[in-house]
């Protein structure tokens, strides 16, 4: 058998082989405040309302391509303005995927950073030029002129702008949008994942910017398991993208169990609005104590910066009592010295105040 001529690594394209896999921490046994995650379960009486309702799937055939009345569930939840078409994905992370294989190669994307690193991740993995422009450092807010002067320079195709932003949880100005709005040569696409916690939207701005898309995802509000993002557009936009989407990928459990989730809004409301209560009480809470820097949130989650101390050794000596936060430290930049907690129930919140109490009193 003669000696094969390529290496294996040798046909893969090298962008690829640069980038390193998205890591997700184990968190088995731990009080979970690392991915933002409603804490909360559904009441028992609704989990047997689901089960009745599976009991009628056919997982034997495949699941409806289009999703219809899922998404017709999903226009009058999120108040999809008339005319507007959806995409669905399986999370948001897949339409992130398809709307930037939907580039021409070499295309420039741009976002703010710091933000969701999924979109530097995809761009980077597909070929494609990505520009991250920095956010202010003192509060994480839009720098309007840079961005601008940014968007004239490299002239992105598409331009992500997390709203509230992933790891800081702020709204940027909304006037700053706007203005990026009005200079973006390409698409917008607004990620509103954090929409259920958050008090403003762009999703009736749909009716003025043709270039404008809005994706949105049922992980933050409770539905983290079923995997469901949707992109609300143009129909003649959402046609194109669609052309990229793979047949069924939406599965026939995952249809059925957002759709009956949907049908019982008073549940996840009553959730959202405790979760809003609990984190202004997190705030306060962290606000109080000394050596750390609090950041606004309007997500499910806040920024803090720790002054003077080490922020891997407060992750670890968390995580040795039994909470597991995400350690932004290691990305640099600005988020030297940065923790980001989940607000998890009134219990989980306790119980990572005090053992965060205990860490600081710590000598390093």
């Amino acid at each position: 058998m003669s000696a094969p001529k390529h290496h294996p690594f040798e046909v893969l394209r090298p962008e690829l082989q640069a980038l390193s896999a998205y890591h997700v921490t184990d968190s088995k046994g731990y009080i979970k405040l690392d991915a933002m995650e409603n804490p909360y379960a559904w009441p028992e009486e609704m989990v047997d309302r689901w089960v009745k309702r599976l009991r009628h799937a056919v997982p034997n055939r495949y699941p409806d391509p289009a999703c219809d009345s899922l998404k017709e569930a999903l226009r009058q939840s999120n108040q999809v303005p008339a005319g507007k078409a959806l995409l669905l994905g399986n999370g948001s992370d897949e339409i992130i995927q398809i709307l930037l294989m939907a580039l021409k190669p070499g295309a420039v994307v741009m976002a703010p950073e710091p933000t969701f690193v999924m979109y530097r991740q995809i761009a980077l993995s597909l070929g494609l030029e990505f520009v991250g422009v920095p956010l202010n450092q003192k509060d994480f807010s839009l720098d309007g002129p840079g961005f601008k002067m940014a968007i004239e320079e490299h002239q992105p195709a598409m331009i992500f702008l997390a709203y509230p932003n992933n790891p800081t949880g702020n709204l940027f100005a909304h006037s700053e949008i706007l203005s990026i709005l009005e200079a973006a040569p390409g698409l917008v696409v607004l990620d509103e994942a954090y929409a259920p916690y958050a008090s403003s939207s762009f999703m009736r701005d749909l009716l003025i910017y043709e270039h404008l898309l809005v994706m949105r995802t049922l992980s933050k509000l409770g539905l983290a398991g079923l995997r469901l993002g949707f992109l609300a557009g143009s129909p003649t936009l959402i046609n194109e993208f669609d052309k990229l989407r793979l047949p069924y990928n939406i599965n026939c459990l995952t249809q059925m169990s957002a759709e009956f989730a949907l049908s019982e809004p008073l549940v996840f409301e009553r959730q959202v609005a405790q979760i809003r209560l609990d984190r202004a009480a997190l705030d306060g809470a962290l606000r109080a104590l000394s050596a750390v820097e609090v950041f606004e949130s309007e997500a499910n989650f806040i920024l803090v910066r720790l002054q003077g101390r080490d922020p891997t050794k407060m992750f670890m000596a968390l995580k040795s009592r039994g909470i597991l936060i995400k350690n932004l430290h290691p990305q640099g930049g600005f988020l030297s010295g940065c923790l980001r907690i989940t607000v998890g129930t009134p219990l989980e919140n306790h119980h990572f105040l005090e053992a965060f109490k205990a860490a600081l009193d710590d000598p390093q």
